[in-house]
């Protein structure tokens, strides 16, 4: 076991864990945020992404040790009342469908925008590619993508 400081949706958080556990496992079961999901656990679904100093990971395979001190933004720290621009669109146009993925898509998409804010098809399509939807719900993906692009553009968004 080890001590890790590390700052998870804007708060200091202290962890006693081995140093090889997957930084997923410590925001569920050590810090009980549950919102990032566990999938294949081999970082090629995206259900688990989270932002590491804002850009996403895979959280299932990504370790402890090499947070340190870093700052985390998991789904529940994205928007305190799901006011974000991504999580508006995501509830207008009806994304999800098992919701199993949607955290993941999520995340991903508000990284996106944060980098790119009015990205096209192309890179909407280039930059959510990672995140894996059973349902096949990428249409709508796409479109809440593209729809949480305006929103952001309208009240100047922030991750």
């Amino acid at each position: 076991m080890a001590r890790f400081t590390l700052i998870v949706n804007g708060k200091q958080r202290e962890v006693d864990v081995p140093p090889d556990t997957p930084l997923l496992w410590v925001l569920r079961d050590t810090l009980g945020l549950t919102g990032t999901k566990y999938s294949c656990g081999e970082a090629l679904c995206g259900a688990c992404t989270v932002h590491l100093n804002g850009n996403p990971i895979a959280s299932c395979r990504y370790p402890i040790s090499a947070v340190g001190g870093q700052t985390v933004t998991t789904i529940e720290g994205l928007s305190a009342d799901g006011t974000h621009p991504v999580q508006q669109a995501w509830v207008e146009l009806s994304v999800p469908q098992c919701g199993y993925c949607q955290t993941g898509q999520i995340m991903q998409a508000a990284a996106l925008l944060e980098d790119n804010p009015n990205p096209s098809l192309a890179e909407v399509d280039a930059a959510m590619a990672g995140v894996l939807c059973r349902c096949g719900t990428y249409l709508r993906i796409r479109k809440a993508v593209q729809r949480a692009a305006e929103l952001k553009s309208m009240v100047g968004g922030v991750r």
